[in-house]
């Protein structure tokens, strides 16, 4: 039996929720082609007959020039230091950058094993690829180096193998039906957020909080409501969008993952709230009450 926490780190966008996924077999973290769609640390459990690791996937690490980003990577930093494995994720269609420079010079303060994975290899020949791999062999004294492409499912099972020799416990910690340590109405509002990222883009900042309201399992449906935190009325005109037009869609996408998730029909009612004070979203927040009714 071996067992270990492995933490994926890399600038935004290289592909650590989709990878994440992937390996978990279900939609864990949500990915989005904005920076910084990954807010929190989120734990995906992949369990085989003789191996358990817990991924930690986590906020992009980039230079940060504001508050929040800040924030960020001192939560991607700290699952660095409390992992058995960090992986590196690079993208190799974008190619060597400031931002990958930037981590490997941090890293080299680590005393752990690294694995390197070079992910969108999709379309790369065999030539490329290999170009890529001794482009990054000599900046770091990586583990290995794997070379995948997460969204295409290829050379995963490759990476899988090679983690699990750097797995150092023999126990479980999670029983083999948990997927992750996100609870429900945190992984629907999760899914929400995820739609109103992707179909605004540019308009509304990866800052929107959605907070699941209501869980109710009704025989062969569940009934949820999420509320959508926005702090300018501006964003909220643009999420409700003409004529209720761009929360309809918002509503329709984030349906069908939630059916997914759930293996059951759902009803879905999203609403928008304007809190522009920080304080008093930090107040509401905390006085906020979810209604779980599931059984």
């Amino acid at each position: 039996m071996r067992a270990g926490f492995v933490s994926f780190v890399g600038r935004p966008n290289v592909g650590k929720s989709t990878l994440l996924n992937q390996i978990v077999g279900t939609k864990i973290a949500i990915t989005s082609d904005k920076p910084q769609t990954t807010r929190n640390i989120i734990e995906g459990i992949y369990n085989d007959e003789d191996t358990q690791i817990v991924f930690v996937d986590t906020p992009g690490i980039h230079k940060p020039t504001n508050k929040l980003g800040q924030m960020l990577n001192r939560g991607a930093y700290y699952s660095i230091d409390d992992v058995d494995v960090v992986c590196l994720l690079i993208d190799a269609k974008a190619g060597l950058g400031k931002g990958d420079k930037y981590i490997i010079e941090r890293l080299k303060d680590i005393n752990k094993p690294v694995i390197l994975i070079i992910n969108k290899i999709d379309g790369l020949s065999k030539d490329e690829i290999f170009l890529k791999i001794n482009e990054y062999k000599d900046l770091y004294d990586f583990k290995e180096i794997v070379p995948i492409s997460a969204l295409k499912n290829k050379n995963i099972d490759e990476l899988l193998k090679t983690i699990k020799n750097y797995l150092p416990d023999n126990i479980k910690y999670f029983d083999e039906s948990t997927k992750t340590n996100r609870s429900l109405p945190f992984q629907i509002a999760e899914i929400v957020r995820e739609k109103i990222l992707w179909l605004t883009k540019e308009e509304v900042p990866h800052s929107v909080t959605c907070l699941t309201e209501k869980l109710v399992k009704d025989k062969d449906k569940h009934i949820i409501n999420v509320v959508i935190i926005v702090d300018r009325d501006s964003l909220k005109k643009i999420i409700i969008g003409k004529g209720g037009s761009m929360i309809k869609k918002i509503g329709t996408m984030a349906r069908k993952d939630l059916e997914q998730l759930l293996n059951t029909k759902v009803y879905l009612e999203l609403y928008v709230k304007t809190i522009d004070k920080w304080r008093d979203k930090e107040k509401y927040l905390s006085e906020f009450k979810f209604n779980d009714f599931t059984e």
